[in-house]
C-alpha cells in the first residue's frame, strides 16, 4: 500500500485544542434546535496501532463530511471542565437528558460508579454522538454510546505489518517498533479492559472488522460508507 495512504495522520493542530473545540461548539449551537435523526449519523472506530486505522476514521470523515474527534482531542475536553460545559450547553434539554441516560446505562453495566475521569468521558462522547455526523476516534466510543446508534469499526492489521508501518513511519527499527506496538497495545486492552469489563479484540464488539494489509484506505473508506448507508 502506497505510504502516503498508510502514513500517520495528525490532525493540523495550528489552534489550540481549547480553540478547536469552542469553534466546534460553536458550529453546534448555529444548527439548534437539534433534529432527530432515525438514520445511523456516528461512526466509532478503534484499531490496532501501526494499522493505518488513524487515517482511515480521518479519510471517512472528510468523505462524508462528518465531525472527526481523535482520541487526543476527548481526553483533553473530558480533563477540561469549561470545555465540558460548553459541550454540554450546546444541546438542547431533551438532548441532556438523553446523555444522562446514556450515563447512566452505561455506568450501570459496567459499574464505573467512582471512576471521576470516566464520568467526564462518558459526557464528552455522549454529547459528540446525541449531536451526530461524527466519526470519534478510541477513547472507547465503541463501548459508551448505543450500539444501535452508532457503527462500530475496527481497523487491523498483521503484525509483521504493523511493524514495517510504525518503523517507517517514526523511523525506528523493527525492534523498537515492535515494543512501540506492544506498549500501545497493551495500554488499549487495559483501558478497554478496566473502564468496560471487555476484551478491545473481541469481534463481537464490532460491527464490521477491516483487514488494511491489502486495502487502499479509499476502499477501506467506501466500505464503511456502505456499511453506514446500509445500517
Amino acid at each position: 500500500m502506497d505510504k502516503r495512504q498508510r502514513g500517520i495522520v495528525k490532525i493540523k493542530k495550528s489552534r489550540p485544542i481549547q480553540q478547536i473545540i469552542e469553534d466546534q461548539v460553536n458550529k453546534w449551537k448555529s444548527s439548534l434546535p437539534h433534529k432527530e435523526e432515525k438514520k445511523i449519523t456516528v461512526v466509532a472506530i478503534s484499531r490496532q496501532a501501526g494499522s493505518g486505522g488513524h487515517i482511515l476514521a480521518q479519510q471517512l470523515a472528510q468523505k462524508l463530511s462528518f465531525d472527526f474527534f481523535d482520541q487526543e482531542i476527548t481526553q483533553a475536553v473530558a480533563e477540561d471542565a469549561h470545555m465540558r460545559t460548553l459541550m454540554v450547553e450546546s444541546l438542547d434539554e431533551k438532548g441532556i437528558s438523553a446523555i444522562d441516560d446514556i450515563i447512566s446505562a452505561v455506568v450501570e453495566k459496567h459499574h464505573l460508579w467512582g471512576y471521576e475521569y470516566m464520568q467526564h468521558l462518558l459526557r464528552v462522547i455522549a454529547t459528540i454522538g446525541k449531536h451526530g455526523n461524527a466519526v470519534i476516534l478510541g477513547r472507547g466510543g465503541n463501548f459508551i454510546l448505543p450500539r444501535e446508534e452508532i457503527l462500530r469499526v475496527r481497523a487491523i492489521a498483521p503484525l509483521a505489518v504493523r511493524v514495517k508501518n510504525i518503523a517507517e513511519w517514526l523511523r525506528l527499527s523493527s525492534e523498537q517498533a515492535k515494543e512501540y506496538i506492544q506498549k500501545i497495545e497493551l495500554e488499549r486492552k487495559d483501558f478497554i479492559k478496566k473502564y468496560f469489563k471487555a476484551d478491545i479484540n473481541d469481534p463481537e464488539n464490532n460491527d464490521l472488522v477491516i483487514n488494511l494489509e491489502k486495502l487502499s484506505i479509499e476502499t477501506a473508506v467506501e466500505i464503511v460508507k456502505a456499511a453506514l448507508k446500509s445500517s
